[in-house]
């Protein structure tokens, strides 16, 4: 299949497939004689596996790792479990940041009033570094 035909099957634009592609995550396929690339059924699974693996918060290096791991299948699952692990450590940690932005945010919208001179307000001083 060509390079629109694989990218329509994977639901990603044809310039994600060049960049995947580029960044070894995408073996590059052969290329006819017309110069259009030739994929194969197994490209749409692997740009699929990458999309997952994107949405659950790999970075496009970890996920070259895990599809090293995952094209050796009969060796021991400690190594994908260990990355997972990982990748978990960072969201969590990502998590925590978010839940310390949120509560902050709260805290500011909760202390202004919404009406009044702009020189009194709590979220406009507290950015500024005026508590007051």
């Amino acid at each position: 299949m060509k390079i629109g035909e694989l990218a329509r099957r994977a639901a990603v634009p044809i310039d994600t497939v060049r960049y995947y592609e580029r960044q070894g995550l995408l073996p590059a396929p052969p290329r006819m004689a017309s110069g259009y690339r030739l994929y194969v059924p197994g490209d749409v699974a692997r740009l699929n596996f990458i999309k997952r693996a994107k949405t659950l918060g790999f970075t496009l290096e970890e996920i070259q790792g895990l599809l090293s791991l995952s094209g050796r299948r009969d060796n021991d699952m400690a190594e994908m479990k260990a990355a997972a692990s990982e990748t978990l450590a960072k969201v969590e940690a990502k998590l925590a940041e978010l839940t310390r932005m949120r509560d902050g945010l709260q805290v500011l919208v909760a202390s202004c009033p919404g009406h009044g001179a702009l020189d009194q307000c709590p979220i406009l001083n507290a950015l500024a570094g005026d508590e007051q």
